[in-house]
Parts: C-alpha cells; sequence; structure tokens
C-alpha cells in the first residue's frame, strides 16, 4: 500500500520577494536580515510621537470628566461691617439641609449652612413646619 504526499512547487513566478535592507548578495547567501540606524530612530521618533498624543488625548478626557486640576480656591463676597437681620425660614415638606441652606443664604455656597445647620441640630431629621433662623 502506497501512501500518498504532499507535493509543493515553487516557481520564480509564484514565489513572493521578501523586503530587506541588504544587498542582493546577501540576500542570496542567506545571511540575516540587517536594519540601519535610519529605520531604528524612525520607529523611536513615531512611539514618541504616539506616546505624546496619546498622553494629550488622556489629560483631555481627564479634564472633560472632572479630574482632579488644581483649582483657584473659593472666592467669597466680602461681608461689610453693617451686621444684618437673621433670616428666617420654615421648613416645607420634602425640604432637606441643602433646600433649607439654599433659601437662607441664596447668594453664597450653601456648603457651610449645611454643616452649621448639621451640626447644631445633632443628626436630628427636620420636620415639616419647623423654623429655622441663620445669622450668616
Amino acid at each position: 500500500m502506497q501512501q500518498a504526499g504532499v507535493i509543493t512547487i515553487t516557481t520564480r513566478a509564484t514565489a513572493r520577494p521578501r523586503p530587506t535592507t541588504q544587498s542582493r548578495r546577501a540576500v542570496a547567501s542567506g545571511s540575516a536580515r540587517v536594519i540601519s540606524r535610519t529605520t531604528y530612530w524612525r520607529r523611536r521618533a513615531v512611539v514618541a510621537v504616539m506616546v505624546v498624543a496619546l498622553l494629550f488625548v488622556m489629560a483631555r478626557a481627564g479634564a472633560a470628566l472632572g479630574g482632579s486640576t488644581p483649582a483657584a480656591p473659593e472666592r467669597h463676597p466680602a461681608h461689610s461691617g453693617i451686621t444684618q437681620g437673621a433670616i428666617t425660614t420654615v421648613v416645607q415638606p420634602g425640604d432637606s439641609l441643602w433646600t433649607v441652606a439654599e433659601r437662607l443664604a441664596p447668594d453664597d455656597d450653601p456648603r457651610p449652612v449645611v454643616d452649621a445647620l448639621s451640626s447644631a441640630r445633632h443628626g436630628t431629621v427636620l420636620t415639616a413646619g419647623e423654623t429655622i433662623s441663620w445669622d450668616g
């Protein structure tokens, strides 16, 4: 019994030439492919440009998503020496410390007012109809 074998015939017309940086004589002798310094420097330059572009894109994306960048300190309007009267508000159903703070100090940042209200209340819940006064 004979086994059928696989026969591959490659002719010059079907063989694909491979790119090389060597002379034809070196290619014909079968020596290893040598790449010039210029090719390495071009590759390094392309990689460096790609890294810089990637860093730029990442920085833009971070800034667009609200990344941590050094921000200017918060500005608060200077209060004049004239003391104003206390502002009073009545707690409505569904109010939170934030909504009450925004009504008590509409032109200021509500965070200090929320902190003061929270510490003055010692964790108790707001009840509808409760009256809260703020000196500002």
